[in-house]
């Protein structure tokens, strides 16, 4: 490990977990690019860079940036947003399980926008611009509120891993209930938009869907770069931290709350994605080789895990395109799978 300087910021540089996020950015470029390319409409590598890099044809400038590279860039941001809120959650309840997917965060975004769907439709309670611009500010509050539930239910003079993880499948239970009860208010039009939205998916996204998510990332991680110390510290003891000078119970509310608003932006921009924030840190930790979950290697793996998925949910298939919410999962289950029975070996040992 060496350091380095630039003005007035130091720090130390591992150059282990720097060329992760170095491979990763490249690969993600990658994949990116290839996404672009493939379609009903293929368009060679060469001339998606010669896109980018302001030049093409009419067409091929239609294609790139009006409809396949939002969705692209959403897939990368949104995927960094599930990342870094996976590592966060997990460094502070020191558990591999904690992520947005078991903790209800995502399930709590999902019946929010469950709700607006579901009202605007069939019913015609919700109408006009309050129904299009009402499901992700539905699913961000919807998020945020059961974040915030999960960390009343869990505070006990703090806030321990264990019983951040347990309150957290219990609200996650509860607001799952709830939206697929909704799916039996509304009609058949209704519960078919439902299922494709819950399920987490790219496609139709367009610049709309790019801003908010980027403004967010370019906001809040940042501030989780600046906390990223503290996760450090979140690993010993609590005596151990409170020694050291840290405000255990404010460091973590703090962070959590940066998880969660995290988590509900990037489920409000595609639904809820699932296991991209309960895989995407502890893939970072095991190729950077660090004791926690690195924050930008985590942002790295989870936007290439989400365009890689894009791509296969895309292509692999035929005609028939799969939300990219369905590969993930797919995917997801073993590693969850994988991580119940290596806790429980730990456990015995």
């Amino acid at each position: 490990m060496t350091g380095f300087r630039v003005g007035p910021v130091s720090g130390p540089l591992r150059w282990r977990p720097f060329a992760v996020v170095v491979v990763g950015l490249a690969l993600v470029v990658l994949a990116g690019a290839v996404s672009v390319a493939r379609g009903d409409f293929p368009i060679p590598l060469a001339q998606v860079f010669d896109v980018l890099l302001g030049g093409g044809q009419r067409g091929q400038r239609f294609i790139v940036l009006d409809l396949r590279l939002p969705r692209a860039l959403t897939g990368v941001l949104v995927g960094a947003a599930l990342g870094v809120a996976g590592a966060i959650f997990q460094s502070i309840a020191r558990n591999p399980l904690a992520s947005p997917d078991i903790l209800g965060v995502t399930w709590g975004a999902g019946a929010g926008a469950v709700t607006v769907i579901t009202f605007a439709g069939s019913m015609g309670a919700v109408g006009g611009t309050l129904a299009t611009v009402g499901v992700p500010l539905a699913a961000l509050g919807g998020g945020l509120l059961a974040g915030l539930l999960v960390h009343g239910l869990a505070w006990r003079r703090g806030i321990e891993g264990f019983r951040l993880v347990l309150v957290g499948i219990g609200v996650s239970a509860v607001t799952g209930n709830f939206t697929h009860y909704l799916l039996t208010v509304g009609d058949v039009t209704d519960a078919a938009r439902v299922m494709v939205w819950i399920t987490g998916s790219l496609n139709g996204r367009g610049w709309e869907h790019v801003v908010p998510v980027g403004l967010a990332l370019a906001a809040l991680i940042p501030a989780a770069l600046v906390g990223s110390r503290l996760l450090g510290a979140l690993q010993l003891d609590d005596d151990t931290v409170r020694g050291l000078g840290v405000r255990l119970n404010g460091a973590r509310s703090v962070l959590l709350l940066l998880a969660v608003v995290l988590a509900a932006v990037a489920t409000a921009s595609a639904g809820p994605v699932a296991f991209v924030a309960l895989a995407s840190p502890q893939i970072a930790l095991r190729v950077a080789g660090t004791a926690t979950p690195p924050l930008l290697g985590s942002a790295v793996v989870g936007g290439l895990l989400v365009v890689v998925a894009d791509l296969v949910a895309r292509l692999a298939f035929g005609g028939f395109e799969l939300p990219v919410g369905v590969v993930t999962a797919v995917l997801g289950a073993p590693y969850l799978m994988y991580l119940l029975v290596r806790s429980r070996r730990e456990a015995r040992v």
